[in-house]
């Protein structure tokens, strides 16, 4: 049997398992049975995983059974895959308007209305850029690369759990009181 570190993970953020639910996508009752010890698919796993930002493999102390420790493995490696190329397309994109932008401003000193042209690409390309990437780019690459996750999102996320969860020497100092 593989024990889980569900329980430990979760209270560490300071969650309950309605939270765990909500934050993973998945059911109370699934919540509950996974911290019971009871089996799950990869793909529960990676969305309980997920949540609580740890990779599959941290979600168990120990994994006993051979097959499943390749299976997990196999998704860690392909989570990572899929992130960095996720990542060289986005970064591609970046550079590529900052290329541009670059041309654009160089090419806006020679002109004497040169300020509009620089504006108007730095601010309004700024704009189109987000929408081009908010509207087509990210659902692209959403279902081309589906264990991969935007930057914004990922931000986002770690963002509420800092702000959700005290600091760690908080949690300590209560814990040592109790």
């Amino acid at each position: 049997m593989n024990k889980t570190r569900i329980i430990e993970l979760r209270q560490a953020q300071g969650w309950t398992q309605e939270r765990l639910a909500t934050e993973s996508g998945i059911g109370l009752r699934t919540v509950q049975r996974l911290e019971a010890g009871e089996d799950a698919s990869l793909e529960t796993l990676s969305l309980v995983a997920e949540a609580l930002r740890v990779s599959v493999r941290d979600l168990f102390f120990a994994i006993d059974d051979a097959g499943l420790i390749s299976r997990v493995d196999s998704l860690d490696n392909r989570t990572h895959q899929q992130q960095a190329a996720r990542d060289r397309i986005t970064g591609a994109w970046r550079w590529l308007y900052i290329g541009i932008g670059v041309v654009l401003t160089l090419v806006s000193f020679t002109f004497a209305q040169g300020l509009v042209l620089f504006l108007g690409y730095w601010i309004g390309g700024t704009m189109i850029l987000l929408a081009i990437r908010r509207l087509y780019l990210e659902p692209h690459l959403d279902e081309k690369y589906p264990l991969s996750r935007a930057r914004s999102s990922r931000r986002a996320r770690r963002q509420t759990h800092d702000t959700a969860q005290p600091p760690l020497n908080d949690q300590l100092a209560s814990r040592q009181k109790q």
